[in-house]
């Protein structure tokens, strides 16, 4: 099979290397008239088979978001809320560790937009996105929008030549129907997905069960339903109508997210990157985890659970109900820090208020599904473990997984402030400590308040202990660079770390003086990030250039980096036989004022990225990244520029094929 996929993906990158200027995405506008001074401007785009194009809320860390910029407002037109994209498919990135959100086939971005200035006849609009497939496009555009004047032009379609790069115009039935086909393909796909939500959703609710607060009422609920009823039918039918209301009280918990999300469809995506709700999360899980490490208990205000309690007393099913509020409120210092896990990691993912109800509706059941097994087979409740000691050893290891976990909140802050202080390396580090403690904790050589007199271990506590020994070990290569796939989602990305894949890198194995202009990038190799300096060395020191259009989020950089550039012929020839320039089309860094520029097409160069993206295609004629070239001291190719090449013979031929035409 793998065979298979690299056949595959060396045929495509073939394929793609000799491609020029791609445009995969091809847009339409239109202005729908709302009211005399409002209006939505329209931008559609059909996506060509098997290219995506990123959604404005792809979390961070991950390819480039889409970006909208509209020219002049201030005085002239409100945007009424932020632009709105037709929904997108998530899915996850092994190489930068995140979920992904993506067009494909069709997308559609409106902006509600109010008019101030009545002199106002058109608005301009600044689109910049990145579309991937084998390769990364930053593909900008200008739309231009015709305000409407008349009711006969209500809505009015701009023609595809007020937009700065031509399109073809699409057909707005065939839209349409194209943009319910994207809708409809995902949700097959997430069936899966969200059987898996509910799956570990209910494990955790099934896991607090084995908490101090809610065990010990499992055999105590249970006898007090069979006993007070006047048969055993009536007995399991409100045992099972108790376990069916905490059930229905952990979903009704979920109801006024979804209030929230009906008065924006984006508000999960605003909240999980939020960094003051991201760092709202982290403190709320530390707390959580030092109230499970016995330092205080979290509990509801009493008056509370005395009201509460007070209704359970009510006959029929109305007290039943009461009952199984009792216990969520009664056992909160408990299964608190379980629910605040739930909640946090659904706001943390895309699926918005859906996802957290399935969840919770998982988890009610995992908590409810005890008292209505034992109430079916109330002969089984004389095999349970007797409660005692251990059940405050697994409410300490679930204080240790809180704790694990509030650190990918703080991570989440902190990639969106991009402050680096919690890098990758920082964050394994801490887990790698967090877990070193729970191995001591569950080998006896740490005690907590609460623990009971430890004489002997079980075999079920050795066994945990040694598992999360065994993780802790897994970890440790992390502190290195190594990917650590089973838990790729959860520490920042390997482009978010201490030396992201070698951006800008300083390593303590090269002593000699690095050339003015240069920085070490990945595999310690020399790499100027200006290309007229660069050229200016390789005319020094008598070698070929190679140009390198990459970018810092091209997630096929990064696999031909880590699995192509890491072979040892093909570095020796990178490192000795030519001059590297790396010239990044995603750089944000902004242009100094005397060396920004407008293109004949308009077309606005105001940042790094923009002037090396320009430069491939004006020079170049192809606009993916990456693409290599390499050029002789007058600047001519030495051979065909390559694209993405997994093939580590093919590459190397190409480099050899490239230097042999070189002369000195």
């Amino acid at each position: 099979m793998k065979k298979v996929l690299f056949f595959l993906l060396s045929f495509l990158a073939f394929a793609n290397s000799n491609a020029q200027i791609v445009k995969p995405v091809k847009w339409t506008t239109k202005v729908d008239k709302l009211t005399e001074t409002e209006f939505n401007l329209v931008m559609e785009g059909k996506i060509d088979e098997g290219w995506h194009l990123y959604s404005q809320y792809t979390p961070d860390g991950g390819s480039l978001p889409a970006e909208f910029k509209y020219d002049n407002p201030k005085g002239n037109y409100e945007l009424v809320g932020k632009t709105k994209e037709s929904p997108y498919i998530k899915a996850f990135n092994d190489v930068f560790g995140v979920d992904e959100y993506y067009f494909e086939k069709q997308v559609t971005f409106t902006q509600k937009v109010k008019i101030i200035n009545p002199k106002v006849t058109s608005i301009k609009v600044k689109a910049d996105y990145q579309v991937c497939k084998n390769a990364c496009i930053q593909d900008p555009q200008q739309f231009v929008f015709k305000i409407p004047t008349t009711e006969k032009t209500e809505k009015a379609v701009t023609n595809t030549d007020t937009i700065t790069t031509k399109t073809t115009p699409v057909d707005t039935v065939s839209v349409q129907s194209e943009s319910k086909a994207v809708v409809e393909a995902p949700k097959k796909e997430e069936k899966k997905g969200l059987w898996m939500i509910f799956f570990l959703a209910f494990l955790g609710g099934l896991a607090a069960t084995f908490t101090p607060c809610v065990y010990p009422m499992i055999p105590m609920t249970v006898s007090f339903f069979l006993k007070q009823a006047k048969n055993k039918s009536k007995g399991r039918f409100n045992a099972i109508f108790y376990g069916a209301c905490i059930v229905f009280i952990c979903c009704v918990i979920t109801l006024p997210f979804h209030i929230f999300e009906g008065i924006s469809r984006d508000v999960f995506s605003e909240i999980s990157t939020n960094v003051y709700v991201n760092i709202f999360f982290f403190l709320i899980f530390i707390i959580f985890a030092i109230s499970f490490f016995g330092a205080f208990e979290i509990t509801m205000p009493s008056s509370l659970s005395n009201k509460v309690d007070k209704a359970s007393n009510k006959s029929g099913l109305i007290g039943i109900f009461f009952m199984a509020l009792t216990l969520i409120i009664v056992s909160f210092s408990c299964i608190g820090p379980a629910l605040g896990l739930v909640f946090g990691t659904s706001l943390d993912s895309d699926g918005g208020a859906t996802i957290l109800s399935i969840a919770m509706l998982g988890f009610g059941f995992g908590l409810a599904l005890p008292f209505m097994f034992f109430a079916l087979a109330p002969t089984l409740l004389g095999n349970m473990p007797k409660s005692g000691g251990w059940l405050n050893t697994v409410k300490v290891v679930f204080g240790f997984v809180e704790l694990a976990l509030a650190f990918k909140f703080l991570s989440n802050a902190d990639i969106g402030l991009d402050l680096h202080w919690l890098n990758r390396e920082v964050f394994v580090a801490i887990w790698i400590a967090v877990f070193a403690g729970l191995s001591l904790y569950l080998f006896g050589k740490i005690t907590l308040p609460h623990d009971s007199p430890l004489s002997h271990l079980s075999v079920g506590r050795l066994l945990m202990a040694m598992l999360s020994l065994a993780f802790t070990v897994y970890l440790i290569p992390g502190l290195w660079g190594s990917p650590l796939k089973l838990i790729s989602a959860f520490p920042p990305p390997q482009t978010y770390s201490e030396s992201p894949h070698g951006f800008g890198s300083k390593s303590m194995e090269y002593d000699k003086q690095l050339p003015a202009g240069s920085e070490l990038t990945v595999h310690n190799l020399i790499s100027f990030t200006d290309y007229k300096t660069g050229v200016d060395y390789a005319k020094k020191v008598n070698k070929p250039i190679m140009i390198d259009f990459t970018g810092k989020q091209c997630v096929n950089c990064r696999l031909m980096e880590s699995n192509v550039w890491s072979d040892e012929k093909v570095l020796d020839i990178l490192k000795n036989n030519v001059v590297l320039i790396s010239l990044y089309g995603d750089d944000k860094k902004e242009l100094p004022q005397g060396e920004q520029f407008v293109t004949k097409e308009g077309k606005e160069i105001n940042t790094v990225g923009k002037k090396w993206s320009e430069f491939q295609i004006t020079r170049f004629n192809n606009n993916s990244r990456p693409l290599y070239v390499l050029l002789d001291l007058n600047e001519k190719e030495l051979n065909i520029p390559v694209a993405y090449t997994p093939n580590i013979d093919e590459y190397l031929a190409w480099l050899k094929e490239g230097i042999s035409n070189f002369k000195k």
